[in-house]
């Protein structure tokens, strides 16, 4: 059987790369995008009615790990990448059809110069992803609130986050152009996104994480993150 799909838009985010994403969507609360709907589905009646639902399901496509194949056993970061499970048993990226879902946020629908866009909120998503589908989350049928998480019960512990004097005064001249970008900064930073190998680790290594077109340069100090400079 050969099945074709065909995406519906793609997403812009402030991800510039896979590196600072967060592992699960709506951990980073001030993370938006703006899903541009291509032109065969750019019919506002697409999404009439949506804006009853504070929350919606992305189906999207990782585009840029899907000629990287797969295997059977992969190292969950959450387990600091030195047990393997199931690719099935994971959110891993890499899989059989490259398919990922996320729970975000409604934003809002917007119809301008005869285009169609939807902007969403908490966003764990690669800047340019195809979306593959949106359908709406239903909290009766969706918020199982006895299920198990296994390894993923809990969310991960936030690290603390402070900036420099120069990064304080660097984002005071950018937050006009990239509103609530300290909020943003602090949430992602918030998730520790360095690789699991490198936790626990003493390290004096200047990390950069690229968020629109800044690339954010930070440091650990002590059990904190630390923003030396935004670029």
């Amino acid at each position: 059987m050969n099945i074709s799909m065909q995406p519906i838009g793609n997403i812009s985010t402030p991800y510039k790369e896979k590196f600072g994403i967060p592992r699960q969507p709506g951990l980073v609360k001030n993370a938006a995008g703006k899903i541009t709907f291509f032109e065969a589905f750019n019919d506002p009646n697409y999404l009439r009615g949506i804006e009853q639902f504070s929350h919606l399901w992305l189906l999207f496509y990782f585009h840029q790990t899907a000629d990287k194949g797969h295997s059977p056993l992969v190292r969950p970061p959450r387990l600091g990448g030195n047990q393997k499970l199931g690719i099935f048993a994971t959110r891993s990226t890499f899989r059989p059809n490259s398919i990922g879902m996320s729970v975000v946020e409604f934003g809002a629908v917007s119809y301008q110069n005869k285009q169609l866009c939807l902007t969403v909120k908490g966003i764990d998503l690669l800047d340019g992803t195809p979306i593959l589908d949106i359908k709406p989350y239903v909290p009766y049928a969706d918020n199982i609130s006895q299920a198990i998480g296994g390894m993923a019960q809990h969310s991960p512990e936030l690290m603390s986050v402070t900036f420099t004097k120069l990064a304080i005064e660097q984002l005071k001249k950018l937050e006009q152009h990239y509103p609530k970008l300290e909020a943003l900064i602090r949430e992602v930073l918030g998730q520790d996104p360095r690789p699991a190998y490198h936790k626990g680790s003493r390290t004096d290594k200047i990390y950069g994480i690229a968020l629109y077109d800044l690339n954010i340069q930070w440091q650990i100090v002590g059990q904190q993150n630390m923003v030396l400079a935004i670029v």
